[in-house]
């Protein structure tokens, strides 16, 4: 598991881990105008669709993607066993059916998953996809050269933490069988009832061995989606996609592919895009974004315009900002001040800071307010929308700390961040009226990133964030709390060190459900219980607010990642 690299709701671009992704309902028909600027509201086929984003779509190969399922450009080539439901909102953070006939037949355990193919798919030359196809894909991804992508299929097949993929390895996986062309079996090393989830990332794209040209292969992958690359500048700077002729609705139910043709283009400067959007001229009037927010500023202008109001797309994706505690670090190993800190929080300025209501929700819970998550509502130390520094105080006095205390609080220095100045100087204004004197010390992006990941130089007060590879509270909460992934030499980011047996057990309990609604509701219950030993403080969940062009039709942003699903898109 990783933290996927999303920028917050204040910024220009937030990308899916991973990743991948929920909330309140956000914007679309219903909604929104989803006839853009007026016109017929109903979707037609045809035209050409442009895609405006700040972050290149580099290394266009499903092996190197870090991306589930979401509603974003390599889906649209990309076919995996299962996919999101495209519907707006809470209804768009479920599994379905992708390219199998449904979410997958566990063995009772939950150690064994089945698939079967649905008939008649096809690839852009129009030969059929086999469960081989698929069993390669996904052993390509475990190739050196051809990093990138999630690391769960590692940890999870049995044999794939040794294995080095088929360039290296011509025997392939065993724990990967295709006992015909229609069906692949999966063999796990402990019970995984959230599998469906992660057979929507891009390694279980089918891959043709005999089409496969290793790391060049991203210049033309073989499409198994409605559209075909055409063209590929600069690594993905530049991306053109056309219809796949073989891609036929009747195995799809997910993706509409209204437009023709899709011309991506990436690497610009957001205000930029923005604008682009705002002024919708020429191509720009048919483009959307898929990575680019509306800051405070623009959002304040877009909002006295009724007609660029009614094209501004809402989504939530599955996100915390927080504040972090290493309990190693004196005197954070004292649970009174921890508990201190999290009343003394004034969540109102932090969300002001963050771009304000509109850009923010206020946050007690560390898992996201959305039902998928098993989000269960608590606050464990009320702190009121400006904080309570007289209880603050009071732990203070308990702790050992009547006269005061001085800390130091790490952040980044990336403008637009999370982990900003802004969000730093916020805690640090509140903290203050407890009694606690904040020094900040600022990072550049790269020495913070390597500073709070690194057992050895973790500080002992941070700010941090987190995000989910799928709408659920295992990928939230298992790489945080659980004992067992607390990595000692690299990128470890159980940053509380907790390593409680019962929390581990909880957590190896509910990952042998397959039922998802009891699981998120045992996650939920989780969340509350390590929220107990105050090892973060949840500050606010962002909100991502986006334009779009106005001859875009069928405006579809699901609670899955929280972005404009170009899949569902139509022209005028």
């Amino acid at each position: 598991m990783r933290q996927p690299s999303v920028h917050s709701a204040r910024v220009a671009t937030a990308l899916l881990s991973l990743v991948v992704a929920a909330g309140a309902a956000a914007c679309g028909p219903k909604d929104n105008d989803a006839k853009g600027a007026g016109g017929d509201s109903t979707p037609h086929k045809g035209g050409t669709l442009t895609v405006l984003n700040s972050q290149p779509q580099q290394d266009f190969d499903p092996a190197r993607l870090y991306t589930s399922g979401g509603g974003k450009v390599p889906s649209l080539v990309f076919r995996t066993l299962t996919t999101r439901n495209r519907e707006n909102g809470a209804a768009g953070a479920k599994v379905v059916p992708d390219l199998a006939t449904d979410t997958g037949r566990p063995s009772k355990d939950a150690t064994v998953w089945t698939y079967t193919l649905k008939k008649g798919l096809k690839y852009e030359d129009g030969t059929p996809i086999t469960s081989a196809d698929i069993k390669y894909g996904i052993e390509r991804s475990f190739a050196p050269e051809l990093s990138g992508g999630a690391p769960y299929l590692r940890d999870w097949l049995v044999g794939g933490a040794d294995y080095q993929g088929p360039y290296k390895d011509k025997k392939g996986l065993a724990s990967i069988e295709t006992p015909d062309d229609q069906t692949i079996v999966f063999r796990l090393n402990k019970p995984e009832g959230e599998f469906p989830y992660l057979a929507t990332q891009t390694q279980f794209a089918p891959v043709p061995k005999d089409k496969d040209t290793g790391t060049k292969y991203e210049e033309h992958p073989i499409s198994s989606g409605p559209y075909k690359v055409v063209r590929n500048e600069n690594d993905g700077e530049r991306l053109v996609l056309e219809r796949n002729t073989y891609w036929s609705a009747s195995t799809d139910a997910e993706r509409k592919a209204y437009p023709d043709k899709i011309d991506v283009r990436s690497g610009l400067d957001s205000s930029v895009i923005n604008q682009r959007l705002a002024a919708s001229q020429g191509a720009d009037a048919a483009a959307v974004t898929t990575d680019t927010n509306l800051g405070p500023a623009e959002l304040a202008k877009v909002t006295g315009d009724k007609n660029l109001a009614s094209r501004v797309g809402t989504g939530h994706f599955g996100y915390t900002d927080y504040i972090a505690f290493n309990p190693k670090v004196k005197p954070f190993d004292n649970i009174k001040v921890r508990q201190a800190i999290s009343y003394a929080i004034d969540r109102s300025s932090v969300v002001n800071a963050a771009g304000g209501s509109s850009l923010a929700q206020a946050a007690t819970t560390f898992l996201p307010d959305q039902k998928s998550f098993g989000h269960t509502p608590y606050d464990l130390f009320p702190a009121g929308r400006s904080g309570n520094p007289a209880k603050a105080r009071q732990l203070l006095k308990e702790a050992g700390y009547g006269s005061g205390l001085t800390v130091t609080l790490t952040h980044s220095n990336a403008k637009d961040f999370e982990t900003s100045p802004e969000i730093a100087t916020a805690v640090q204004d509140a903290l203050k009226k407890a009694g606690i004197t904040v020094r900040l010390q600022g990072l550049e992006e790269n020495d913070y990133s390597d500073r709070i990941h690194d057992v050895k130089t973790e500080p002992g007060f941070f700010l941090a964030h987190w995000g989910a590879d799928w709408p659920s509270g295992g990928p939230f909460l298992a790489p945080i709390f659980d004992g067992r992934q607390i990595v000692k030499d690299g990128a470890n980011f159980n940053t509380g060190f907790l390593n409680d047996k019962s929390v581990n057990a909880e957590i190896d309990s509910i990952n042998k459900l397959t039922d998802l609604d009891e699981a998120a509701k045992r996650w939920g219950a989780l969340d509350k219980k390590i929220a107990e030993k105050a090892l973060t403080v949840p500050l606010f969940h962002p909100v991502y607010k986006r334009l779009y062009g106005k001859d875009v039709r069928n405006i579809v942003i699901s609670d899955w990642d929280g972005v404009l699903d170009p899949s569902q898109v139509a022209v005028k």
